[in-house]
């Protein structure tokens, strides 16, 4: 391909197609922003330390309510089959960007593309009513990723044996100890595999009793992941799954590279 730059002569456009060997774009994002608007009375009485601890972002007043901006100027692309580390405090901008590329959050400002699907592991509870069975919550969830019920007979046996509800499944999930429903909820969340995983660390497997039996699945889980963002506390888990680290703080992007190199980046400027 040439490009004709007036007056002068023909020259090879910088626009050069990708080797073979680069994966194509799961995610894109240029220049994304995102405020949250805060409902309150008491604006006037807010405290920007205190929605930082919950959001990471940055308080500000507008049009006579308060607005906090979790992300800011986030520009990164994320390929098919990368492995991605989300680094950083709490309140840094890592769940709030979870949120965002799972399309719980939109953004207020910027592009952001997703050609693939991205899977949310981030809730703690089931976005259904409680007054669901919990055999009426696997087939509700079931049929908001799939959008049909094809396969989900085997989907569903699975659940079953693995969080050891036994019979107690056919009860409303409202009955349920909170093990109980944790376990479901894991479950159900890791059965199948995804083309994009977002992952919050923080997302809990139920009672000591079933701790180890859920250490192993999300091992496998997070393996059989097409793209994965996993947030996490944990270097030796971000070590074990991924290649890539970007490195958050006060809503923004402050670091993209090799793992290594974003955590000692992290580590460095935390000390």
């Amino acid at each position: 391909m040439v490009t004709v730059f007036p007056g002068g002569t023909p020259q090879h456009s910088i626009f050069q197609p990708e080797p073979a060997d680069v994966k194509p774009v799961a995610l894109e994002l240029e220049g994304v922003r995102l405020d949250i608007p805060v409902s309150t009375t008491e604006t006037r009485s807010l405290k920007a330390s205190l929605i930082r601890s919950v959001t990471g972002g940055k308080l500000s007043r507008r049009g006579g309510g308060a607005v906090v901006t979790a992300l800011q100027n986030i520009s990164c692309t994320i390929r098919e089959g990368e492995r991605v580390a989300l680094i950083g405090h709490n309140g840094a901008g890592k769940s709030s960007f979870l949120r965002l590329v799972s399309g719980i959050y939109q953004p207020t400002g910027g592009r952001f593309d997703a050609h693939v699907p991205v899977f949310p592991m981030i809730h703690k509870s089931f976005i259904t009513s409680d007054e669901l069975s919990g055999m009426q919550a696997i087939k509700a969830h079931y049929l908001l990723v799939h959008g049909n019920l094809r396969g989900f007979d085997a989907f569903c046996d699975d659940v079953v044996s693995f969080s050891g509800l036994g019979d107690f499944v056919q009860l409303p999930v409202k009955t349920y100890s909170q093990g109980m429903a944790a376990r479901l909820l894991f479950a159900v969340l890791t059965a199948g595999t995804h083309d994009c995983l977002a992952m919050d660390e923080g997302f809990g497997a139920g009672d000591s009793s079933f701790f180890q039996k859920a250490q192993e699945r999300m091992h496998g889980f997070l393996a059989t992941a097409g793209t994965l963002l996993l947030a996490s506390h944990s270097d030796p888990l971000l070590r074990q799954f991924c290649h890539r680290g970007l490195v958050f703080s006060e809503g923004s992007i402050v670091f993209d590279g090799p793992l290594e190199d974003a955590l000692s980046f992290y580590h460095h400027t935390a000390d």
